[in-house]
């Protein structure tokens, strides 16, 4: 019987990740089990056409939405009404999210990640891609989709 031991929860803070978050609490209190809830924030483009912004103002910007996020994780794990009897650890990383989701999967060894779908479809899934679906195709590890 699959018991995973290391559960990834990407997060955007949306109500959908906080529906992933609670089926991964289930899943971590049945089976005893490390959530690491995870969120990346974007790169933060220096330049645009012929205009810079100073490294110093990209610093405190990217600091800023880091101490954001984690106060944002915190707001999120207490919605979870068993989060105290559970271990969850908390990391914020900026990159590409699927690309970051997958390094923190390889990097923590994770047996399993729970993230959520937006469900979108059309042109709107076309032109913004699916972090869900880059994430299934390139884990190494199970991945429960959690559907809107």
């Amino acid at each position: 019987m699959f018991s995973p031991k290391k559960i990834l929860v990407p997060t955007d803070f949306s109500k959908y990740s906080d529906k992933a978050l609670q089926q991964a609490a289930d899943i971590a209190k049945e089976h005893n089990s490390t959530i690491y809830l995870f969120h990346v924030i974007g790169i933060i483009q220096q330049c645009a056409v012929d205009y810079c912004l100073d490294n110093q103002i990209i610093e405190e910007l990217e600091k800023k939405s880091i101490d954001s996020s984690k106060e944002m994780m915190k707001e999120q794990i207490n919605k979870i009404a068993e989060a105290k009897s559970l271990k969850i650890i908390t990391d914020v990383k900026k990159g590409t999210p699927y690309e970051e989701i997958l390094k923190e999967q390889a990097e923590k060894k994770i047996d399993l990640i729970v993230t959520a779908s937006h469900g979108k479809t059309g042109l709107m899934h076309y032109l913004m891609g699916s972090v869900a679906e880059k994430v299934v195709k390139g884990a190494k590890c199970t991945v429960m989709l959690v559907k809107a």
